[in-house]
Parts: structure tokens; C-alpha cells; sequence
């Protein structure tokens, strides 16, 4: 059947959409609509058929076959916090937003398993709630936890700041259930560790942003919460001096160190400026930072005294100038609001250039100082944002380059600056991004860094899944 021409065919679309879904099931109000065509950094805003809503897996397989058979596009979307417009739909209106936010319920938890089923449109924060009502873990944890929707988490391989020691959130799955995209429903939720029957199927979905089929449900690892946390803030002179902090921490402390976070005196100083009730930790002021964290399965203050003294050693070797430990979770929680909510800083501050690379450990001193002196070489009073998951290798590079406004659609447009990141990053051997994904910001990036190879097995398994192009269209490829 050819794709929707007609008002007509559209009114009759949407009465068999609210025919499966219900009343509560599909907005069309173009008010109610307008949160979900809009991205969370206000990049990017699109249209819509309708925002549909289902309950369940049948309805969701039921709304996609229905689009399948009348080729028309679906742009699923969790919590709508992502930063490259994947869960938002393009101008045309010719699409329908799949919101899976009803879609919230934990299914299963077997603690002995170490396993929780959830379904796609449950919020991170809750998820990790349950966990530690069960006595468990679910690690995955990320600044927007408590708006962000398990399923948008898999469907961008979401990172965060605990994959130093837990991995990202691809390691934290073992099954999962999938709507493709002739409505077909593949279940293969199965709590096992151990499955060497053909090909891992779950990892083309995680990190696919919707464009492969739609997640509907996971089965998620969880794991023994530590007994005792120990949480640190510390000024350190540079990014070498951080990263071999990092290491002198792991040859104390071994893989106990569960964060390792690098923050720059920029970051802070935008943090303390936009965020109400943050203080700074520290008495001075200094270029660099690192929030760094331990976790143990022993109770008690062995892990504290561990920490200490390895910082000691960090200080003896003038690789930190001061640093504070909390106290208690109220300080710790203190110190991770600072880094958590740079993003949000950022967003207010104004116009920022994001940039979510990957750069080998070791290089990251480097990295930093090279990509510094290009921005500023091309744009003078550029300041630069630059935070991140140090170690995992993860950085945030961002710049606000004078005079460019968000209110400029030319300067939200302009690449000059991602490609001066991007191609330092490429000659580095890093990735243009480490987890926030490629949606429609980083698209046309790929045919830059990626080589034809993967470009033409990444087209190859779109076109076997989704031979039409109708899941979430002009993202990603």
C-alpha cells in the first residue's frame, strides 16, 4: 500500500490507532502533542500524525503492524532526555511518535537470580528503587535517572557514571523483548548468563535508537549493593595529573574505584553560577578536579582509610592540592549534584556545542590540550566545557563560542566546531560518540569517521529489519 496522500486516509489512520490504544492511548491535541515534538535541548522540533500511547506489548505490535501495512514511519520515544534528537520525529508530519511511558510496570524481580524484568517505559530512578528495596543493585545511573525511560537507556547504549566498574548499559542486560518492524514480537526474555545458541540478537537492538524495532521489555542484571561507599572531591593541577591519579588509586584500592569523574574550574564556576544551593567544596580555586568514588562489599571504614591514604600518596606526589571527603551521604550527594548538573548549567547558559567522545586514557591530557588550542586558534574567547567519565576514557568536550546565539538557527546549524573536535578525536583514534548516540546530530558525522565497510553492514542490517524505512527515519543512518 502506497504511504498516507489523503486527509482522509489520516482521520481513518487515526481511528484504528485510537481503536487499539484507547482514549488514553493517542493524543492529537496539538498542545498535549507539543512536549513530545520537541528534543530536550530544543534543537530539534518536529511533526506528528498523533502521539500514541499503548499499554502493552500487544498494543504496541498491533500499532506497528497497523504502520507497516500503511507505511507509515514511528519515532519511538522514552523520557524524550536524549542529546541528538533520536526521539524526535522530522517536520513532514507524516509519522507517529510511539510513546511508551504507560508502559511501566515491573514485571519480575528474582533476587537469588540477581535479575529484574521491566518493561520499556519505566523510569531509571524507579528501577533502581526496586532494586534496592529487594536488596539489590541495578548500577545503570545517569543525571537525567529520574525522567529517562529504561528503554531509551538500551536504545543508546546510555554510559553514566558507573561503567568504570559495572559497564555500560548494553553489559547490564541479559534478555530482551522486541517489536520488529512488520509487528512480529521476539521474545527472548531470558535471565541467563550462559547462552551459545547462534547470534546474540539483543545486541542490535541496544544502542539501534529505535531503528531496528522497538524494546518492550528487558531483563536487567542486578547485583549485591556495596556495604560501604567513600566519596571524594579533589583539586588536581591538570588532566595528567588526574589520570595518573586514576591509576594510583587502582594500584590501592584495585577495582573498588567504581567512578572516577574529571571536572573543569569552567564547569564548576558555571554550576555554581546557574544552579541554585551548590556551593564549591573546595577553599581554592583550581584548574582541574576530580570526583572520584570507592564502593566494598565490607562494611566498615577500611575502605575509608584506603582512600586516604592513597590520596596522600596523590598529594606527596603533587598530584593533588587538596581534597575533601564526605562526610556522610548528604555531602556525597552534594559533590555528585555539582557534576550532575553541568548539563542543565549548560543548557541555560546558552548556545553550546556539544561534543560526546571517547579517547583512550592514556591520550586524554593530550587530547585535551590539542583540541583546546585548535577551538581557541579559530575561535578567540571560545571557553571551553570539558567534564566527563575519565575513566572510562569518556569526555564532554563543549565550547560556547562568542556571539553565537540558540536563537540563531545558523549558529545551531554550524558544524565549524564539531569538526575541528571530531577530526582531532578522529586522528587520536577515538569515537564521536561515547554514549549519547547519533540520532540526527551526529548523521552525517559517520560517513566522516566510519569506514565504508561498517557503513555498508550497518545499511545491510537496516535494510534486512526495516526494508521500508519506517522505524525512526533520518536517525542514525
Amino acid at each position: 500500500m502506497p504511504m498516507l496522500k489523503s486527509a482522509q486516509t489520516a482521520v481513518d489512520l487515526l481511528s484504528r490507532l485510537g481503536g487499539i490504544v484507547g482514549p488514553r492511548g493517542l493524543v492529537t491535541d496539538p498542545a498535549e502533542m507539543a512536549p513530545y515534538l520537541k528534543d530536550w535541548r530544543e534543537l530539534y522540533e518536529g511533526h506528528a500524525l498523533a502521539i500514541v500511547r499503548p499499554a502493552n506489548t500487544e498494543e504496541v505490535a498491533v500499532v506497528v503492524r497497523l504502520c507497516a501495512v500503511t507505511r507509515t514511519p514511528i519515532v519511538p520515544q522514552g523520557g524524550n532526555t536524549g542529546m541528538c534528537g533520536a526521539a524526535t520525529p522530522d517536520p513532514s508530519g507524516k509519522a507517529i511518535v510511539l510513546a511508551l511511558g504507560r508502559m511501566n510496570r515491573i514485571v519480575e524481580v528474582d533476587a537469588l537470580n540477581n535479575t529484574m524484568t521491566v518493561e520499556a517505559g519505566c523510569v531509571l530512578a524507579n528501577i533502581q528503587q526496586v532494586a534496592a528495596d529487594a536488596g539489590r543493585l541495578f548500577p545503570l545511573s545517569l543525571g537525567a535517572e529520574g525522567s529517562c525511560q529504561i528503554g531509551g537507556n538500551l536504545s543508546t547504549n546510555a554510559g553514566g557514571i558507573n561503567v568504570l566498574r559495572y559497564g555500560n548499559a548494553r553489559d547490564q542486560v541479559l534478555g530482551l523483548e522486541v517489536v520488529l518492524p512488520d509487528g512480529r514480537v521476539w521474545n527472548a526474555l531470558r535471565g541467563l548468563r550462559k547462552d551459545n545458541t547462534g547470534y546474540d540478537l539483543k545486541h542490535l537492538f541496544i544502542g539501534a535508537e529505535g531503528t531496528l524495532g522497538v524494546i518492550t521489555q528487558a531483563v536487567l542484571k542486578l547485583f549485591p549493593p556495596p556495604a560501604s561507599t567513600v566519596t571524594a572531591f579533589a583539586a588536581v593541577p591538570g588532566a595528567q595529573a588526574a589520570v595518573e591519579l586514576l591509576a594510583l588509586l587502582r594500584e590501592h584500592c584495585g577495582d573498588r574505584v567504581s567512578a572516577f569523574e574529571l571536572i573543569s574550574r569552567h564547569c564548576l564556576e558555571m554550576v555554581l553560577r546557574r544552579i541554585p544551593g551548590t556551593r564549591d567544596p573546595l577553599s581554592k580555586a583550581e584548574p582541574w578536579y576530580v570526583l572520584a568514588e570507592l564502593s566494598d562489599m565490607q562494611p566498615g571504614g577500611a575502605i575509608r582509610t584506603e582512600f586516604e591514604q592513597a590520596l596522600a600518596a596523590g598529594i606527596e606526589r603533587k598530584l593533588v592540592s587538596d581534597a575533601a571527603i564526605a562526610e556522610n551521604q548528604a555531602q556525597s550527594q552534594a559533590f555528585w549534584r555539582l557534576r550532575e548538573s553541568i548539563p542543565e548549567a549548560a543548557r541555560v547558559e546558552g548556545l553550546v556545542y556539544r561534543h560526546d567522545v571517547s579517547i583512550g586514557i592514556s591520550r586524554i591530557p593530550e587530547f585535551i590540550a590539542k583540541a583546546s588550542a585548535a577551538l581557541e586558534a579559530s575561535f578567540p574567547r571560545v571557553r571551553i566545557i570539558c567534564f566527563g567519565h575519565l575513566g572510562d576514557g569518556n569526555l564532554h568536550f563543549n565550547a560556547f563560542v562568542p556571539g553565537r546565539e540558540r536563537s540563531d538557527a545558523d549558529a545551531r546549524a554550524a558544524t565549524d566546531v564539531n569538526r575541528i573536535v571530531h577530526d582531532i578525536v578522529y586522528k587520536f583514534g577515538g569515537s564521536v560518540s561515547a554514549e549519547h548516540g547519533i540520532g540526527q546530530a551526529k548523521r552525517a558525522e559517520l560517513k566522516n569517521y566510519k569506514s565504508a565497510v561498517e557503513l555498508d553492514l550497518m545499511r545491510a542490517v537496516k535494510q534486512a529489519l526495516d526494508p521500508h524505512n519506517l522505524m525512526n527515519p533520518g536517525k542514525v543512518l
